[in-house]
């Protein structure tokens, strides 16, 4: 029998109403396993409507109460991180080690959900005129929604609706519709730990579900994560019906390669943030810009190392590289490198003819390096999300920087050298949002926030950190005046508030 993945609107099972349903495959087997229901807009509806009726009590419970649910979730996560794992490797297909690490980074939120009163605590300023305060403070948005992809079904939502819940807001996630069982799951555990019915919720579906979340009226905020046009959609249609709106688009991740750099060390570093997670992630290097005469040796290095790599299905333990997420997804994969050759660049590996043995129709594709890349390829200029490394050649530090920050892109990147001078030159001068120093992936830890440049984001916060804790509140002063009972009146002055 095919599973069914259905809503969770105001703290229980919603059943899918509207009859459409979508597919839900194993990667690594091609086998439909699962169906998904899509949201009809009533649907929609109806969990904003339970997300704004929780919010009436949420919003005005105690900090002490929203943290004491947090920390049983959190333990309930940790306790249960093996499930939610086996979850994303049957629907996504990456390896578990893989869907491991990417409930533990989700966790990092979770704990700084936790210690959200720090976060949130005012500021008072006395006697700034005779007997008058002035205090800040910050309040929930009410209701709030998360639109997430399929890359990170666990990690992503978790980068929101902890800090959101903790801030007092209540919540409407839209996960991916390629592998939505994470999603339930956690809302099971939300559930568990006690928190009220109503404050998360999950629809599934597609644009029309989306559509209906950036315009309905009682979403006050947006946070999204996945490709550009996409970002750049929901920017622009949230904004228009008045909504915060965060959200975060593709990238062309550039790892710089000085000729001191520790080469095999680099390599290493290449080969890890190239192809983990089969290159699903828009934090995954792409681009490897070398300097100088290191070019051939350091290619050399990278092609050794790939070569290497155990490609199977998530659930084998030996396996360090699962399949991409669909067929589609895989054909358009393969075709940047079929192309590659007439576009001027050298295929030095070319996995586009990979299968595993008893797994013929999964979604599988081998390693890819592609050297001398020129800029004017398709394989470098767009978002591949997959297991392809561009190998791009220049002569000096400065071509290199001006090549990097041509680029629409400004997500984050990566320089390896030994000299510190230069790195901090190349810090100050890239043109990105997160910059590793001999670190390929430098994603931040949860206490700073997540987000890039250019086209790789869309508005003015950042995600988790305290970005996320302002993007999902907004702020208040308060000017207070109490009279002393000796005052004498003053009477009426129509004049300019005097502070002195």
């Amino acid at each position: 029998m095919t599973k069914i993945v259905n809503h969770w609107i105001g703290g229980k099972t919603a059943e899918g109403a509207s009859g459409t349903y979508g597919p839900v495959t194993n990667p690594a087997t091609g086998e439909v396993t699962t169906k998904v229901a899509f949201a009809s807009v009533e649907e929609v509806d109806a969990a904003v409507a339970a997300a704004k009726q929780a919010y009436l009590s949420w919003g005005q419970s105690s900090l002490a109460a929203r943290t004491s649910i947090l920390f049983r979730f959190r333990a309930l996560l940790d306790a249960h991180r093996d499930e939610i794992a086996e979850l994303i490797t049957a629907e996504h297909g990456k390896v578990h080690s893989d869907a491991l690490g990417e409930v533990a980074r989700g966790l990092e939120i979770v704990d700084l959900a936790c210690g959200i009163t720090v976060q949130l605590k005012g500021e008072l300023s006395t006697q700034v005129a005779s007997r008058v305060d002035v205090s800040s403070i910050r309040q929930p948005l009410g209701v709030v929604a998360g639109i997430t992809p399929f890359n990170f079904p666990a990690m992503v939502p978790m980068w929101m609706f902890p800090l959101a819940i903790a801030c007092g807001n209540t919540f409407v996630l839209k996960p991916s519709e390629k592998d939505p069982s994470a999603s339930i799951r956690l809302a099971e555990l939300l559930a568990e730990a006690g928190l009220p019915d109503g404050v998360f919720n999950v629809v599934h579906g597609d644009k029309l579900a989306v559509d209906r979340l950036l315009t309905h009226p009682d979403v006050k905020a947006v946070s999204f994560v996945g490709s550009t046009p996409i970002a750049r959609y929901i920017h622009t249609t949230a904004s228009a019906n008045g909504k915060r709106v965060q959200a975060l688009g593709g990238a062309k991740n550039h790892m710089l390669v000085l000729p001191d750099a520790d080469l095999d060390a680099a390599a290493d570093a290449a080969v890890s943030a190239a192809y983990g997670s089969a290159g699903e992630r828009c934090m995954a290097i792409s681009a490897v810009v070398a300097v100088g005469a290191i070019g051939d040796t350091l290619v050399e290095k990278i092609r050794e190392r790939a070569e290497k790599i155990k490609i199977g299905p998530g659930s084998d333990p030996v396996a360090e590289m699962g399949p991409l997420i669909t067929k589609a997804h895989r054909d358009k994969v393969a075709s940047y490198v079929a192309g590659a050759a007439d576009e001027g660049a050298e295929v030095v590996l070319d996995g586009t003819g990979y299968t595993v043995r008893g797994h013929e129709d999964g979604h599988w594709i081998g390693i890819s390096l592609l050297d001398k890349v020129p800029t004017t390829a398709k394989a470098y200029q767009d978002e591949i999300f997959g297991p392809v490394l561009c190998v791009l050649r220049t002569e000096t530090y400065e071509e290199a920087i001006d090549l990097i920050n041509a680029s629409p892109f400004g997500n984050g990147t990566a320089i390896f050298t030994r000299d510190g001078g230069a790195a901090r030159r190349f810090q100050m001068e890239v043109e990105a949002g997160m910059v590793g120093v001999n670190v390929p992936i430098p994603v931040p830890v949860g206490y700073h926030s997540f987000g890039g440049w250019k086209d790789s984001l869309f508005g003015d916060h950042h995600i988790y950190g305290n970005d996320g804790t302002h993007f999902y509140t907004r702020g208040k002063v308060v000017t207070t005046r109490w009279p002393d009972p000796a005052d004498a009146p003053t009477g009426v002055d129509l004049g300019f508030p005097r502070n002195h």
